[in-house]
């Protein structure tokens, strides 16, 4: 399975840990009681391993729930480090019956490990909460990590000031420690003034480029990330800062063998429903990333990944109304669209065209119908340089020919950014079941999910321009 999942249960914030030649991906549980505050049990931490995000290791649980008065009821997200042979993992307390009339506190927990990581000893002695002047109910994700081998250790935390505006008071506390038992209060990492706060932080030093990595949920529900010459910023935006869209969240990086991956998970739908609202937690899935000369990041396929679809074959598209005999040769003035056989639902479709100067929008439609007009479109719009992801029918809101979502041209929690300027371009999309993952010149990522998946026919449209079709193949594993 690529994009991962336990056989009882959900991904949620995954925590990567490269050790002993492996990738340890540790993650919250997430098995969805209907009353969490009522069930007998919180969340406890689980992990899987790899070393090539095709094959895993369920390990089971590693960090199980405290008990129902404990204050890691919910064990919550955090990270791991090495300090010699002995491993340490910190991560967020959280009990829903502990707290004030403001909402249950989140803790700072610790544990430690001889050095196998999927076993575990909590130091309960070492738990800590928030210091005066943050506040208290928002004290989380403690990311572990050294400027420098003789530096000291520093822990960033999403956390939010006391008495300041809500939408904007999320700062990226610092702690410092020399023996990673006792934590001081240091100048915050980052102050942005602009989100409620950023969750799942995570730094890194990658050449002569330091990243600070994290997740906000105020603008929109994204990982995003910020580039600096030193561990203390100051911290720029990118001219694409984020890492994917709405379903690629709470992404965390690791290195592994001189390359930097990013893993997040790809939320269900409630209701098993496209209609339905997004959820917390559910399949586990990767990007690799790639540095550009001036330190931002471009995000594409691990190579495995693709490797292991090694069945490639050719597809035969066929022309519908409005299109050329040949696919992929143009619609001048109109839409043009051309349907191949129907493709499983695990397999890696690449798509090469050449594209000409004031194409309006080309792209592949997936899990369609014989006809094209039912199918999942992902459009690429190179005057509006971004990728989209559409759906035809839409809904509608009412009987009549005109009450149609025409005026919700695309998921508007599925768009990023994507330069396309004329000349050729490669499109990589990973179908895996309900869920996918969209690439565009192994630069820019568009992870997805689909529950009406169609009869699976794949197809080529372009509107109002020229993409002359270079390949089109589907492979399968």
């Amino acid at each position: 399975m690529i994009h991962w999942r336990p056989s009882s249960g959900f991904v949620g914030d995954v925590i990567p840990f490269s050790h002993a030649g492996r990738i340890w991906l540790f993650y919250l549980l997430d098995e969805r009681p209907e009353d969490p505050t009522a069930g007998a049990s919180g969340m406890p931490w689980a992990l899987v391993s790899t070393t090539d995000f095709v094959q895993y290791t369920d390990h089971g649980v590693v960090l199980p729930a405290g008990d129902r008065d404990a204050a890691d009821f919910d064990c919550y997200t955090g990270s791991v480090v090495a300090d010699g042979s002995r491993l340490h993992l910190f991560y967020t307390g959280h009990n829903p019956r502990l707290g004030d009339r403001g909402g249950s506190f989140q803790v700072v927990c610790h544990a430690v490990s001889d050095g196998d990581p999927t076993q575990w000893t909590k130091q309960p002695e070492l738990t800590f909460g928030a210091p005066a002047g943050f506040v208290p109910q928002d004290w989380r994700d403690p990311f572990v990590y050294r400027t420098g081998a003789d530096e000291p250790w520093q822990m960033v935390l999403a956390a939010r000031y006391v008495d300041a505006p809500d939408r904007r008071c999320g700062v990226v506390a610092r702690l410092t420690s020399t023996d990673l038992d006792q934590w001081a209060l240091a100048e915050p990492l980052w102050e942005p003034h602009r989100f409620i706060t950023q969750e799942c932080p995570d730094v890194f030093q990658w050449g002569d480029w330091w990243y600070l990595v994290y997740s906000e949920f105020t603008d929109a529900f994204q990982t995003r990330y910020r580039i600096a010459r030193g561990p203390d910023g100051p911290w720029l935006a990118p001219e694409r800062d984020t890492v994917d869209g709405r379903a690629f969240y709470a992404a965390k990086s690791v290195s592994f063998q001189g390359r930097r991956f990013f893993i997040g998970w790809i939320p269900t739908k409630q209701g098993d429903s496209d209609a339905g609202r997004w959820q917390w937690a559910g399949d586990l899935a990767v990007l690799e990333a790639h540095q550009e000369d001036d330190g931002t990041l471009a995000f594409g396929l691990p190579a495995e990944v693709v490797a292991a679809y090694a069945d490639v074959q050719d597809v035969k598209l066929s022309p519908l109304d409005g299109a050329d005999a040949e696919p992929g040769q143009g619609a001048i003035d109109r839409y043009a669209a051309w349907i191949g056989d129907t493709v499983p639902e695990d397999c890696l479709i690449t798509l090469t065209v050449d594209v000409e100067v004031g194409t309006q929008a080309f792209g592949l439609l997936l899990h369609a119908s014989a006809d094209g007009e039912h199918a999942t479109a992902v459009r690429l719009e190179p005057q509006r340089h971004r990728i989209v992801l559409d759906t035809w029918p839409r809904g509608r809101t009412g009987p009549a020919q005109w009450q149609v979502d025409g005026d919700v041209p695309h998921a508007v929690d599925l768009e990023r950014p994507c330069p396309l300027p004329p000349g050729r371009h490669t499109i990589q999309v990973v179908l895996n079941g309900t869920t996918a993952q969209a690439v565009v010149n192994n630069q820019v990522a568009l992870t997805f999910r689909r529950y009406n998946l169609g009869p699976g026919h794949l197809g080529l449209f372009v509107t109002d321009g020229t993409a002359n079709l270079v390949e089109l193949t589907a492979s399968r594993r």
